[in-house]
């Protein structure tokens, strides 16, 4: 790919286009005119705008985009992940939120709107997005996240911080045992992929930490067990916990559930793509094993 103050910008992003499409990557427009606005930082429009004059192609445009090319996230080269109203900052080390868990934490706003004073927990926090999302959209809520990645902690701090969500470092299935029956909902998007089972994308199969993707045994299910079991033991009586899973595992999921006896409601949802992606559950009573 050539560049420089002889390309123009317009010239340079289609030629980036064609290097990414080539490379496999999923949205090689989107992402040209990304890592451009990355370096210029004049947003989409501006810069859809600039393309149809002659303003030059940005300096070491040509370097990010071949990163690119080798697959490596495009938020681990700009540093940042839109997640519904927050940039994150996130790198390697962190999981990068997935579209999907938006509408998961929707499901947790939706149930709390009316409530005075909601005390959430998110366990398994990792970039802080579902946190940080429900304590920027929820004015009035108590937030508090757990993390047991010390990498992924250090990305939540830094993204919780400013807006005042509780971050413990501990691991999902025996933190905030202090804190046992006080939370009104409790929110999970557990490690969930079975153990042999490697992810198509090679931005997840290679820079994804493992520990944020494969749930223990051989179904991936242990994780996810685990976060339900957490969640009954830290929630009120008639509290809320949903958590986010693979489209295979919600019947799974559902049943398990249903076996511990301690769930009412027990609820699959669908993300946008029409896919069973998440279950909800309230806590039948005051049992909190």
């Amino acid at each position: 790919m050539t560049s420089g103050p002889e390309q123009s910008l317009a010239a340079a992003v289609s030629e980036a286009t064609a290097v990414l499409r080539d490379a496999g990557v999923p949205s090689p427009r989107v992402d040209a005119e990304l890592l451009a606005d990355h370096l210029l930082g004049v947003g989409l429009g501006r810069l859809r705008a600039m393309m149809l004059g002659d303003s030059p192609a940005p300096e070491g445009y040509t370097e990010l985009v071949a990163e690119r090319a080798q697959r490596i996230p495009l938020q681990h080269i700009t540093g940042v992940a839109h997640f519904r109203y927050l940039e994150l900052a996130v790198g390697p080390g962190v999981f990068i939120p997935r579209p999907e868990t938006e509408s998961v934490v929707q499901l947790v706003i939706d149930h709390v709107r009316g409530m005075v004073h909601p005390r959430i927990v998110d366990l398994g926090t990792g970039s802080g997005a579902i946190a940080g999302s429900i304590a920027h959209e929820v004015p009035g809520a108590e937030v508090h996240a757990v993390e047991y990645s010390t990498f992924a902690h250090a990305w939540a701090a830094r993204n919780l911080a400013p807006l005042g969500v509780t971050l413990t470092l501990g691991d999902l299935r025996d933190a905030l045992p202090e804190l046992n029956g006080t939370f009104d909902v409790v929110v999970s998007n557990p490690p969930y992929i079975p153990a042999e089972a490697i992810p198509n994308e090679p931005e997840v199969a290679l820079h994804d930490p493992p520990e944020a993707l494969y749930g223990g045994g051989a179904d991936g299910m242990e994780l996810p067990t685990a976060a339900a079991a957490s969640a009954a033991r830290l929630l009120v009586p008639g509290g809320y916990f949903v958590m986010e899973h693979a489209e295979v595992q919600a019947a799974w999921i559902g049943r398990m559930m249903e076996r511990t006896g301690a769930w009412t409601e027990i609820t699959t949802h669908l993300d946008l793509n029409g896919k069973e992606r998440a279950t909800s559950a309230v806590l039948a009573g005051p049992r909190h094993d």
